[in-house]
């Protein structure tokens, strides 16, 4: 399933490939999609996208002409319109020539080109929609990857909902607190603070500090020295080696940031539907579908894979010997 990373990548690919591309015509949908038209018909119109968590809105910009002032006379728009794309499990964009449209292309836009070229939403599995004149929904979080500081504010401000007394693996899909985050991102987080996935969001949540200690360890300035003598600057660098260094351990929160910035910056060597090409983002994976890991379903049917801790087999161990006795 498309999270919070394929989608921002979704938007970067819509930028690039229709970067100087001119549309035109009205909106088509598919005849078997059960989501809305998109009441849009313009002679010449550009396309830009922006994401948010795992929404993506595009920009269906009117080019202004000598013809603008009547274009609403003819049923031509003359405002610019977003739709907003929810990916469900297997949403993407794509490209092609027209005689060449993917199979399940349900939402077309056609370029005033010879030949003409379509961007299309392809959705194979139908689970994924789109709302002309759409706003991002309003009971999702701020962005994990673009909203990071009101991220934060939003979890630890809220801490006191009951949504936290849930198991941590749960309260990581629940998109109104963590808005991109999905079924392999969780796995990846919890797996590389050793957390396991059982245990309640609010014990793991209630230690976490409202400013992150490495983004302001990261963000202090660099110390220049090069306008001081030569005698000022050993003593600088000597003071700077005495420094006491201190080790901040990445939090939760804070994994939930940056974790998802490690697919993006995979790039085409990452999550990429067009090319059908994951060889770049299995070898990144370090939890989700490898060998060696457990999976469990959680209690809303959703497949969790995980690392038993040694301690947890230890206990179990222990209490299975403790039966035998017995």
């Amino acid at each position: 399933m498309p999270e919070g990373p394929e989608l921002h990548l979704a938007s970067l690919f819509v930028n690039r490939a229709c970067e100087g591309v001119v549309f035109t015509g009205p909106v088509r949908k598919s005849e078997v999609s059960k989501s809305p038209d998109v009441p849009f018909n313009c002679k010449a119109y550009r396309i830009t996208a922006t994401s948010r968590g795992k929404e993506v809105r595009l920009t269906l910009t009117p080019l202004k002409s000598d013809e603008t002032k009547s274009s609403t006379k003819t049923g031509q728009a003359s405002l610019p319109m977003d739709v907003v794309f929810r990916f469900g499990m297997s949403g993407f964009f794509r490209l092609t020539p027209e005689d060449e449209l993917p199979k399940h292309a349900h939402l077309r836009f056609h370029s005033n080109e010879d030949p003409c070229r379509v961007l299309s939403f392809v959705d194979t599995r139908r689970f994924g929609s789109w709302q002309p004149n759409g706003t991002w929904q309003p009971d999702r979080g701020p962005c994990i990857m673009f909203e990071y500081k009101s991220f934060r504010e939003n979890i630890l401000s809220h801490l006191s909902d009951r949504a936290f007394e849930r198991p941590i693996c749960e309260v990581l899909l629940n998109q109104k607190y963590f808005n991109g985050i999905g079924n392999y991102l969780r796995a990846e987080i919890l797996f590389r603070l050793n957390i396991q996935p059982f245990v309640q969001a609010r014990s793991v949540l209630e230690g976490i500090e409202l400013n992150d200690l490495c983004e302001s360890d990261d963000e202090k300035p660099t110390k220049e020295i090069h306008t001081h003598s030569k005698a000022k600057k050993q003593q600088i660098l000597d003071k700077d080696l005495k420094r006491e260094v201190r080790v901040v351990t990445p939090d939760l929160l804070r994994l939930c940031h940056t974790v998802p910035l490690e697919v993006i910056k995979l790039g085409g060597k990452g999550y990429d539907p067009e090319k059908a090409d994951y060889s770049g983002f299995k070898a990144w994976l370090q939890c989700y579908y490898v060998d060696g890991m457990n999976s469990i379903r959680d209690h809303n049917g959703r497949t969790m894979w995980f690392k038993v801790s040694i301690r947890k087999l230890q206990i179990n161990q222990g209490q299975k010997e403790n039966q035998e006795r017995g």
